[in-house]
């Protein structure tokens, strides 16, 4: 077995508890040569059903010492691992934690709300189709928060039932691209995935096959602004058209 280069970057993660797919999709497309390095979010009860509350009162909370931790590794990047935490609160929530974590951390940071917006302003989308597997309320919040970044959501889908926050993970590749299809609408520039426990990354290329439209979800948009602010080229495990704007020209 030959060694592995480990000289890239080091890329902290700040994931919730109960999350099953965040890392994964990371691992699947993270850079070659950079080291990945989690840490749990706790602060919200994993039994509730995560409503527009529980996931506004994990943004809120005191994460100071998880940002301590994280930075044992001493990393280049610092990832705020869930899109509802911020959203619900909205953009100058979402920006100041973001800078908080930085002036903390002395890394980049980046959150996935954040990062959603990013990526979709780097392929010039201003109306999309949004699904997620959230309850309704945090839905309404998500498409104001992406209104207030002059993004218009043209249609919203949800999974259609309540999920606790092991529902969200569970669901499988084929129930992700079939709520993916039902977002699609024929004024929609592009299609958001948002959920970092939602197994989105596996369907971009099937989805983007099917609709034609480019696919954004949580954790590929997480992937490529880090990638785009490190100036990396994409590779074979980055899907969808989102990493074509990494290319050199």
């Amino acid at each position: 077995m030959s060694p592995e280069d480990r000289g890239g970057a080091r890329i902290g993660v700040l994931v919730p508890f109960t999350n099953t797919n965040l890392e994964p999709d990371m691992m699947m497309m993270r850079p070659p040569g950079a080291t990945l390095h989690f840490h749990r979010l706790g602060n919200y009860d994993a039994d509730e059903i995560p409503g527009a509350a529980q996931m506004a009162g994990l943004g809120a909370s005191d994460i100071s010492e998880d940002i301590r931790l994280i930075c044992g590794v001493r990393p280049d990047v610092v990832l705020y691992g869930c899109t509802s935490a911020t959203l619900t609160h909205g953009s100058d929530f979402n920006s100041d934690l973001a800078d908080r974590i930085k002036a903390d951390s002395n890394a980049l940071s980046l959150t996935a709300a954040g990062c959603l917006i990013e990526a979709l302003n780097a392929l010039d989308i201003t109306r999309v189709g949004f699904a997620s597997p959230y309850v309704g309320e945090i839905n309404r919040l998500a498409t104001r928060f992406l209104k207030s970044h002059q993004i218009t959501t043209v249609e919203c889908a949800d999974i259609g039932r309540e999920l606790g926050n092991y529902g969200q993970g569970a669901l499988s590749p084929d129930e992700v691209t079939e709520l993916a299809c039902h977002a699609d609408h024929a004024d929609a520039e592009a299609l958001v995935l948002s959920c970092t426990d939602m197994r989105s990354v596996e369907v971009v290329e099937r989805i983007e096959s099917l609709t034609g439209k480019p696919v954004i979800t949580s954790n590929q948009a997480m992937m490529f602004c880090l990638m785009r602010a490190l100036r990396l080229e994409p590779h074979d495990n980055t899907p969808g058209q989102l990493f074509e704007a990494l290319k050199t020209p």
